[in-house]
């Protein structure tokens, strides 16, 4: 059974998820301690702040967080902690994004699925500072209207009799989805 003149197709403004994306990076940091190190005793980052905003094709998290390092010197006789804060932009490219979204209705939102963390502290080959390798991830989403079409029966009709539609002219809309991007959860 096609449509019939009981039913219309509609278009619903709504707001859904228009656009994902991930990304993981490892950064090199450097940090000067006040003493020539002599060997690395522990390093750990403290309190993460980020944000997240829109940018161009993309979404950018632009975050803080104070790396402390705990060494030893003078011939590992003495310890110290050395801290040092820095700032970062992270850019996460979207890999998948509705080109039909109202742009003006835009909201992002980014989660850190692995906190920065400390993989690496070395003392840089001269000895005065210390090089750390940092690892990070983030998940981001954007939100914004866009259009949902939907079938709309226009009289009283038969639940029964409303089940069995023949949707063919739709066949292909769904080639180009990404099963990628489906919830686990489902």
């Amino acid at each position: 059974m096609s449509l019939s003149h009981k039913h219309q197709c509609r278009e619903i403004i709504t707001k859904a998820i228009c656009g994902k994306g991930r990304k993981f990076s490892t950064v090199t940091h450097t940090v000067t301690p006040p003493h020539n190190p002599t060997s690395i005793l522990g390093a750990w980052i403290i309190n993460h702040e980020y944000e997240s905003v829109p940018a161009g094709d993309g979404i950018e998290v632009i975050g803080t967080y104070d790396i402390n390092i705990w060494y030893s010197y003078d011939q590992n006789s003495q310890t110290d902690v050395a801290k040092k804060t820095v700032s970062y932009v992270e850019n996460i490219p979207l890999s998948y994004l509705d080109p039909k979204h109202r742009a003006s209705t835009v909201e992002v939102s980014a989660d850190a699925t692995q906190e920065p963390s400390c993989v690496e502290a070395t003392v840089a080959s001269g000895g005065g500072s210390v090089v750390i390798r940092v690892e990070r991830e983030f998940a981001a989403e954007m939100v914004a209207e866009t259009k949902v079409r939907v079938v709309v029966c226009t009289n009283n009709c038969n639940e029964e009799a409303d089940k069995d539609y023949d949707f063919g002219s739709l066949d292909g809309d769904f080639d180009e989805l990404d099963p990628d991007l489906l919830d686990d959860e489902i």
